[in-house]
């Protein structure tokens, strides 16, 4: 587990979607139609971050539209959909931002993920993310991706910032 010094400063967390948000799985109907399955609690702990007053965004390779059906039910207004150069879109949403990379946790689980997971100040990988990505992360989750994984990052930042229970108030 990374230190809380690491996750203290986090202000905002960029997440891959397939393999992160979801078990990586793409199903197409023999309509052509793409489906993907996302985990509610992942999503419940968007919400809980962005009512704590963080930011979260998506930065995908790929292009779907579900993506933007998700981000917007989520009230995610961070997306980058086809981007290929994950980092170069990192650095671009920072900058937008004015913030840090020690503000920033980056979330994914292969490969295109690597030089945006080393550059932000919390680097985490999905508990099944490729050999690569959960050796070069400072935070490798104990849920796979699309089981939780959002989450539980999202609990482990909200509780070293010392917000949890702020945030979980109206549940009790």
């Amino acid at each position: 587990m990374p230190t809380a010094g690491l996750c203290q400063p986090i202000e905002l967390i960029l997440a891959d979607v397939d393999g992160v948000l979801t078990d990586g799985s793409i199903i197409f109907t023999n309509e052509g139609i793409e489906i993907k399955r996302f985990h509610i609690q992942d999503g419940l702990g968007i919400k809980l971050w962005q009512r704590a007053g963080g930011k979260f965004g998506l930065i995908t390779g790929r292009n779907s539209h579900i993506v933007n059906v998700r981000a917007a039910e989520l009230g995610i207004e961070i997306v980058r959909q086809g981007t290929e150069r994950k980092l170069a879109a990192a650095r671009e949403i920072m900058q937008q931002l004015g913030l840090e990379p020690a503000q920033v946790c980056y979330i994914g689980d292969d490969l295109p993920d690597l030089p945006a997971l080393k550059f932000a100040g919390l680097g985490v990988a999905v508990g099944n993310g490729c050999v690569d990505v959960r050796q070069a992360a400072d935070y490798v989750t104990t849920a796979a991706g699309g089981a939780g994984a959002v989450r539980e990052v999202i609990e482990m930042i909200l509780r070293a910032q010392q917000r949890w229970d702020d945030v979980i108030h109206s549940y009790q």
